[in-house]
């Protein structure tokens, strides 16, 4: 991006402002994978929610198809889409990483590029509800969290249910050797399943056991609560609230989160949002827990908003293809996890970069990770 590009946009930006008598100034920015963020530096006494009701003209002023200002810590960010978006492929950014520690899943990375795990049995995750519209990534985030679980975890630490009511999301997964059963697709298995695992966690909670981890994905699960009925909300209702000392984990997906659908299991139960784009302020609102995240203004294909703790992160999730996926679930049925480093091809080509260590990286601002 040339930087005489950036300082005319920044000109703009200011432009606008002053004509609606909201003086600012731009004094910096950073350019993102999928979208270019202006630090915002308004005079005293500028209400700022005045100068978020300008995103719409700040768009047409930069020529941009959407326009994002919101708050973060004591700055204001203003962020673009970018016309040349790039993606992060999981297995380059497993090159990167060189080895992730147990329990954790990879996300992506964040605006300064840091990769982004989360630990699940930590107290500050637990579970997570991943929240967009069709087209937003949820879908693939929750493949790239598979893929990263199975590739550094054997059998005795992780084991994997999917729920995949949509019948597509999950199946490249069909044959990975972590399912502890398989691919399920009727409501009726689903609803078997969930009992079960009623069972099995209160069977852990009399014997003070929680190994190995049993990680339960789901995709779609406004629809698997409205086929499912009342039974299967209860059952998920149960394992969000005793799951994490059990052992049992949820990652749901759902691109419907309104209250009246979801409200009652999530409103406390998912200490971990992800949110991608949502179709308005409200739907923003109940999936994140916040108010004014601007995810409804979020450009979709992986663009994310991690909130935890009350802290909201944007992110862009890492991407692995179907192709991807199955060359890993053939390396992981053979037996072959730790022949090389994972996204080395067969001849075992040198990374592209210098793997960090686990120490490094965990240092570089990866809240989540607990040790």
């Amino acid at each position: 991006m040339h930087r005489h590009m950036l300082d005319m946009q920044a000109t703009r930006i200011e432009e606008v402002l002053e004509r609606h008598r909201l003086p600012a100034r731009v004094w910096g920015g950073t350019v993102m994978p999928r979208f270019i963020r202006f630090y915002l530096v308004p005079q005293i006494g500028v209400r700022l929610s005045r100068i978020k009701a300008l995103s719409e003209e700040v768009a047409l002023a930069l020529g941009a198809s959407s326009c994002r200002i919101a708050r973060q810590g004591n700055s204001l960010h203003v962020e673009i889409p970018r016309n040349d978006p790039t993606t992060i492929d999981l297995l380059t950014l497993c090159r990167r990483l060189g080895s992730i520690p147990p329990l954790c899943a990879a996300l992506g990375v964040d605006e300064q590029g840091v990769p982004i795990i989360v630990r699940l049995p930590s107290p500050d995750v637990a579970h997570i509800l991943i929240s967009g519209t069709t087209g937003s990534g949820k879908t693939a985030l929750a493949r790239t969290m598979i893929a990263s679980l199975a590739m550094y975890n054997h059998l005795g630490q992780v084991q994997i249910i999917l729920i995949d009511p949509k019948r597509r999301g999950f199946a490249p997964f069909a044959q990975l050797p972590h399912l502890l059963c398989p691919l399920l697709q009727e409501p009726d298995e689903a609803r078997g399943r969930l009992q079960w695992l009623l069972h099995e966690m209160e069977r852990r909670d009399r014997e003070s056991i929680n190994a190995p981890r049993i990680i339960l994905f789901i995709d779609e699960l406004a629809d698997l609560i409205l086929i499912g009925g009342k039974q299967v909300e209860k059952a998920l209702i149960r394992l969000s609230q005793r799951g994490r000392q059990a052992g049992i984990h949820l990652v749901a997906c759902t691109q419907k989160p309104t209250a009246a659908v979801i409200g009652s299991l999530v409103k406390s139960n998912f200490p971990v949002r992800i949110v991608g784009s949502v179709t308005c302020p409200e739907d923003a609102k109940v999936a994140s827990g916040l108010a004014g995240t601007g995810a409804e203004r979020l450009g979709g294909r992986g663009d994310f908003l991690l909130v935890s703790r009350g802290e909201t992160t944007r992110f862009q999730a890492a991407h692995v293809s179907e192709e991807e996926i199955s060359t890993v679930v053939g390396r992981l049925r053979n037996g072959r996890r730790g022949s090389r480093r994972w996204g080395d091809n067969e001849t075992a080509r040198e990374p592209e970069c210098e793997p960090e260590s686990s120490e490094n990286w965990l240092k570089r601002g990866l809240q989540l990770v607990k040790r």
